[in-house]
């Protein structure tokens, strides 16, 4: 039973409870020991199996063969969590339980060792040398605070203090994608420990822009990271990683689905083709650094976080997406952020058991967004709305209009939190209280001038210029007191029952996304009457907040040849932001506020080892999430489900290890799996969405203690699927599912 127990560990995405049994293999658990070095997670505590949770993890081995580089490829792995994959690496839309929306405040944290990323537009970046995935669902407020109202994403990368060695990674597929990796980590004196990674990708993209006759969605990709631990006496330790990364991204692979468009006699694009003639793309350099540093005493434990990010990054959009002269965004923003944490727990033991913690973080935020209006944008969205009456003649030969839009967004927050904790023979009542503050700030700045000519009653036109230089600042702040409430009974330390009641918190916002569009809504005001008015209350959007209620458990039978976890959850949501398209020819998108939604479901999680050698895993999530009260002012959307977010997520996966007997050569080891989901609603009216789609992929795998030989397939089927759908001036589009796409990825350990 042991070697099943192992193998389970080595393969399965929920065995977070185990310890490893060897070096290479070792522990992936909460709390690790590895040559009496504790690393030991700062909040959770134990096992995550026996915490009031849902949680699911990936080990080291698990990331490895399921190929996990970026975390787009969680999505469907974990019952209920929906990643799609689309537009560029800032799009990070993360959908849980019903919960989520495309841009600004993301629904689910992220850590990476600890320390908090807090700009969602650095969340998809190449994820190396990993040892642990851990997916928590449901409200994280009361520990994590703004932005885990659906969960949180802790990541957690090798030690140099428990693994020495060099590991190389080259790995080529489909699309003349090719990646390289290479690390080192080593231990000196017992006492310190030092790892040097460094990784770079390439890939020529899988979607033609015919209008250029080249793929559209190009990347090129590069960073690395140094990490410094050091275990020193009385119990203290001091972690400090230093990251940074390079990208440079085509895009976006946006297809036309309206009807025909026919201009002067051409056809000018037809249904189903991407066909956009300006460049579009987008560009990241971040780096980070954060430092842990804590101490173990006799009674608790206390802990340091501090953690700075920068962000320099733009995108560049042909926001038509059309192969005429509409208009172009260039949207830049540069970022710094600054926060830091300091945890103090009470040793897991006794009858009572606490946490307490502060937080606080300044962020400060510039972006200049300005929108370039070509030649026919201007006839078509400029003169062609301002020509409404037979009496007034407009008239322009400008070949660019500058609508040009800055911002300064500096924010702060900060939050005290404490949880106790009883434990009553097999019962454990947990209680914590969460008070969150944050204040934000938006000085603007939208300017534009236009020269054009009127004429009024037949009357020769005039010159006219209207000028337009608005600027002012906006503020907004909110407290949010985040309970949190939970009853576990454990039959063992693997198997136990749960209730649990939390709020949640989605930090408010501001519309910058909007700013063109209102800009653009003052120059026809002022062409048609000289008097602009704008309603303030368009340019913020106010805090998401809800109440979850989850019952749960996590259970082993067949003495442990069966297990797994599963859920029951009712999420009562207030305020849900919405991603949503102004009515008409709008060039813009922004968030607004439903007024009260709702989210019930459920999921299921199995991992079946029936031989020491073969191991099945499945992950099922449902989600029923629908509005209770929306109305825009044109429709009333009550009853309808929320969009984007998929009603059924499904994950399948079987291996089967054939040991070849030959030293030198290692393991066979065979695996095939399915993903989906769906149905999925593009709109509010729930008239357009994607049906459930699966995608298979298998692998065979060469697998030895010093290198493994993977030869891998995805989306096998050729499933034809969409994974995102947008309107921009009316006219819709889509983005495409990746085709079947194969690769061979060889990695290499020396000890």
């Amino acid at each position: 039973m042991a070697e099943r127990r192992l193998a389970a560990e080595n393969t399965a995405n929920k065995a977070d409870e185990e310890h490893r049994s060897t070096e290479e293999d070792s522990a992936i658990d909460t709390a690790i020991v590895v040559d009496d070095v504790q690393v030991t997670a700062i909040k959770q505590g134990t096992a995550l199996r026996s915490q009031p949770v849902a949680a699911t993890v990936f080990g080291r081995r698990a990331v490895a063969q399921k190929h996990i580089d970026a975390v787009k490829q969680l999505s469907q792995r974990v019952p209920n969590l929906h990643i799609p994959d689309y537009g560029s690496r800032m799009t990070s839309s993360i959908y849980v339980r019903g919960l989520g929306a495309r841009i600004d405040q993301p629904v689910m944290g992220m850590n990476v060792d600890n320390v908090p990323i807090l700009n969602k537009d650095c969340y998809d970046t190449e994820l190396a040398d990993i040892e642990r995935i851990e997916i928590l669902r449901g409200p994280q407020s009361m520990l994590y605070g703004r932005n885990t109202m659906g969960g949180v994403m802790n990541i957690h990368t090798l030690s140099p203090l428990a693994y020495q060695g060099t590991r190389l990674l080259a790995e080529y597929g489909s699309g003349n994608t090719w990646r390289l990796r290479a690390s080192t980590y080593h231990r000196f004196g017992g006492d310190i420990g030092l790892a040097l990674s460094g990784f770079c990708t390439r890939s020529d993209g899988f979607f033609e822009n015919l209008a250029t006759g080249r793929p559209c969605d190009s990347e090129t990709s590069g960073g690395g990271r140094l990490r410094f631990q050091w275990r020193g006496n009385r119990g203290v330790r001091i972690d400090n990683t230093f990251a940074f990364s390079l990208l440079d991204q085509g895009g976006y692979p946006y297809a036309y689905i309206g009807p025909e468009i026919v201009r002067d006699g051409e056809t000018v694009i037809r249904p189903g083709e991407i066909r956009y003639n300006d460049p579009s793309g987008y560009r990241r350099t971040a780096l980070s650094n954060g430092l842990t540093v804590r101490r173990d005493a006799a009674a608790c434990s206390i802990s340091s976080i501090t953690a700075y990010s920068y962000s320099d990054d733009a995108m560049t959009l042909d926001q038509d997406f059309l192969p005429l002269s509409y208009f172009t965004l260039r949207q830049a923003r540069t970022e710094h952020t600054l926060s830091q944490e300091v945890v103090v727990r009470s040793h897991e033991e006794g009858r009572y058991r606490w946490l307490v913690g502060a937080f606080g973080f300044y962020r400060r935020s510039t972006m200049q967004a300005p929108v370039r209006f070509k030649r026919t944008g201007i006839e078509e969205l400029i003169l062609k709305n301002a020509n409404v009456s037979p009496a007034l003649r407009y008239e322009s030969d400008a070949e660019e209009l500058l609508l040009a839009s800055d911002f300064r967004n500096p924010s702060f927050g900060a939050a005290l939190y404490h949880e106790s904790a009883f434990v009553v023979g097999r019962w454990r009542f947990a209680a914590g209280l969460r008070l969150d503050f944050e204040h934000a700030r938006l000085r603007y700045r939208s300017r534009t001038d236009f020269d054009y000519r009127l004429g009024i009653e037949g009357a020769a036109p005039q010159p006219v210029r209207a000028s337009i230089d608005d600027s002012d600042a906006l503020t907004r702040s909110w407290f949010e007191p985040l309970p949190r409430f939970s009853v576990t009974y454990s039959f063992d330390e693997g198997r136990n029952l749960y209730v649990s009641v939390a709020k949640g918190y989605k930090a408010g916002g501001f519309n910058t996304q909007l700013f063109s569009d209102i800009l653009q809504e003052k120059l026809k005001a002022r062409m048609l009457s000289g008097v602009d008015t704008v309603d303030p209350a368009r340019m913020s959007y106010k805090p998401e907040y809800g109440w979850s209620y989850e019952a749960g458990g996590h259970f082993s039978c067949c003495e442990g040849i069966v297990r797994g976890d599963f859920a029951l959850f009712f999420i009562d949501c207030r305020n849900q932001q919405l991603t949503v398209f102004p009515d008409g020819s709008a060039t813009g998108r922004m968030m607004t506020n439903a007024g009260r939604s709702r989210s019930l479901g459920g999921e299921l999680a199995l991992l079946i080892v029936p031989r020491n050698n073969l191991v099945f895993d499945a992950a099922y999530g449902y989600t029923d999430a629908r509005f209770i009260r929306y109305d825009d002012g044109r429709n009333d959307y009550a009853g309808n489900r929320v969009p984007y977010a998929p009603e059924h997520t499904l994950s399948l996966g079987g291996e089967w290890s054939i040991s070849t007997g030959v030293e030198w050569l290692g393991d066979i080891v065979l695996r095939a799996g399915a993903r989906g989901a769906g149905r999925i609603r593009w709109n509010e009216t729930n008239t357009l969405s994607q049906p459930f789609y699966l995608l298979a992929d298998a692998s065979v795998r060469l697998e030895q203690r010093r290198y493994a030989l993977d030869l891998w397939g995805r989306n096998l089927g050729g499933e034809q699927y969409d994974v995102f759908y947008f309107k921009s001036m009316g006219r819709e589009f889509v983005q495409r599912g990746r085709p079947r796409t194969f690769g061979i990825t060889l990695s290499i350990n020396i000890d």
